[in-house]
């Protein structure tokens, strides 16, 4: 059998080949954090696209927390919006919403949406429930200020990456089941769902330049304060848990077959279809878990985005044409 590395589509093998030795290294995940930051800053700045609008908001929790959230909008002229609320990714132990600006700005502007990212706080300093209830409460915000920002609110979209997008699948099911609003649509790529580590794909990855099998099972026991795995797992952490996936928005799930991911998002999305809940499941050839970031120009991201800015916009913004092939710097 080919290893890991072998299989790696031919133009996402640069990037990966420049990732250094130990980059997602998170046995000290402090020193972890300070490594990344480092070799985020020796990346250009991100310059937003001057036709969206960029605003931050802090909202007030009941335990007094300042929750931060950032809104990417068209002209403010503009009525009638569709809009994605949107998590960024981290394994539940790293970055902040700015991890997701080049994303959410360009999705805001090819599909004309309003985009609003949620600066969730993280573990192991806040474990579960704190990052899904703070998404639950930026996205009642989203839903209380609709009007302001001139969003349908049937058009409501959530999603995220990785760590973002197993909150997003979360928070599906905590909609469903607190009921008081009604997201329209879910953009999953490659969500971090299962906190078993046990099926075949999650023993895969080992290599320390990507989100690999050590990496994981640390980013699980931080959320779960060390019971990932355990009896006690609520289905809002780990969605893979969840007895009934019925009643959920429509979705997109995309996966690499080269992400510890694979197995389990294949697994959420035949259960969603047998639920009744309309999803599309892509899996890309050669791709390893978070190669949109070191390689947003190859033809296999850009066929991904695609693929996600394709779906999102059927479900936000129904008949608005997108790029044929946009692209995502730093995202």
């Amino acid at each position: 059998m080919s290893s890991f590395e072998d299989r790696i589509d031919s133009e996402l093998r640069s990037a990966f080949d420049a990732t250094p030795d130990g980059a997602v290294d998170l046995s000290d995940i402090p020193l972890a954090r300070a490594r990344l930051a480092r070799m985020a800053a020796g990346g250009p700045e991100y310059e937003f696209p001057p036709e969206i609008e960029v605003n931050d908001h802090h909202v007030t929790l009941d335990d007094g927390h300042q929750l931060w959230l950032r809104s990417y909008a068209p002209p403010a002229a503009a009525r009638d919006l569709g809009a994605l609320y949107y998590m960024h990714g981290g394994g539940m132990v790293l970055f902040d919403l700015t991890a997701s600006d080049a994303l959410c700005a360009i999705i805001a502007r090819n599909l004309d949406v309003v985009v609003v990212s949620v600066d969730y706080r993280i573990a192991p300093e806040h474990p579960d429930p704190t990052p899904v209830e703070d998404c639950y409460a930026g996205l009642a915000w989203l839903f209380g200020a609709a009007d302001e920002f001139g969003i349908d609110r049937s058009r409501v979209a959530i999603g995220g990456a990785s760590a973002g997008g197993g909150l997003a699948a979360g928070l599906a099911l905590l909609a469903r089941d607190r009921g008081a609003f009604a997201p329209c649509f879910q953009l999953l790529t490659f969500p971090m769902i299962d906190d078993s580590n046990t099926t075949n794909s999650s023993h895969y990855v080992l290599s320390d330049r990507v989100w690999n099998r050590d990496a994981n099972i640390i980013g699980w026991d931080a959320y779960l304060s060390g019971r990932a795995g355990g009896d006690d797992v609520s289905i809002y952490a780990a969605p893979s848990r969840a007895d009934d996936v019925s009643d959920l928005p429509p979705a997109i799930i995309t996966v690499g077959d080269l992400d510890l991911f694979l197995d389990e998002n294949i697994e959420y999305a035949q259960r969603l279809l047998a639920a009744g809940v309309p999803t599309e499941l892509h899996v890309y050839r050669g791709a390893y878990h978070g190669c949109q970031r070191g390689s947003p120009d190859s033809a296999l991201v850009r066929r991904w985005r695609h693929d996600e800015f394709g779906a999102l916009a059927r479900a936000i913004n129904p008949g608005h044409n997108i790029e044929r092939s946009p692209t995502c710097p730093n995202s």
